[in-house]
């Protein structure tokens, strides 16, 4: 019988470069599970259905919510996003540690159903002017959806301090060694753990 794998979760404002951080981490430990999520957002450029996200219309998603069918759901910047039980528990099932990637308020979601059994990462930019010229730079929002994704990147910083695990993104490859470096210790401390 396999052992149930552990929930790393990662978060951090948008823009922090957690797509690109995460790349690198699958790169380094393929062993590990990613945990798609839905969203009622289009797709951006090079976004693949059901591996990105499952991108579905509004009313879709309201019915699944109405069905329960949810383990954490948020509305992010007027988009839906979450995830199932049935995508989360058939990852854990599989004996992996599986990724999931959250927006701040979806990752306390999964602390309160999850607790201790989680670990919690939060990915920081090297400062705030970074993270502002990386939202900028990838140039996916209109002037007033930026100004916004800004004020609620300063707002989620303060958040920090209530993470398990501070990894600073000033270099993907790096952050992601050093969140490579968080898992393995977890799975350590737990006993030879999962992987």
């Amino acid at each position: 019988m396999s052992v149930p794998g552990r929930i790393v979760v990662l978060t951090g404002p948008s823009g922090v470069g957690k797509d690109t951080v995460l790349r690198e981490l699958f790169r380094i430990d393929p062993g590990l599970e990613y945990c798609v999520s839905y969203t009622t957002r289009p797709p951006r450029p090079g976004e693949v259905e059901g591996v990105s996200y499952f991108f579905v219309d509004e009313p879709t998603f309201r019915a699944m919510i109405d069905r329960d069918e949810f383990f954490e759901w948020s509305t992010v910047y007027g988009e839906l996003k979450g995830r199932t039980y049935a995508a989360v528990n058939l990852a854990i099932a599989s004996g992996k540690d599986t990724v999931i990637k959250i927006d701040v308020q979806g990752a306390e979601k999964v602390r309160r159903r999850v607790g201790s059994d989680g670990i919690y990462i939060y990915l920081l930019p090297p400062s705030v002017e970074a993270l502002e010229h990386r939202l900028i730079d990838r140039a996916t929002e209109d002037s007033a959806s930026l100004r916004a994704r800004q004020d609620l990147a300063v707002a989620e910083l303060a958040l920090k301090d209530t993470y398990d695990h501070q990894v600073v993104n000033d270099d993907a490859q790096r952050a992601a060694r050093e969140i490579e470096t968080i898992i393995q210790a977890a799975r350590s401390a737990a006993g030879g753990g999962v992987g």
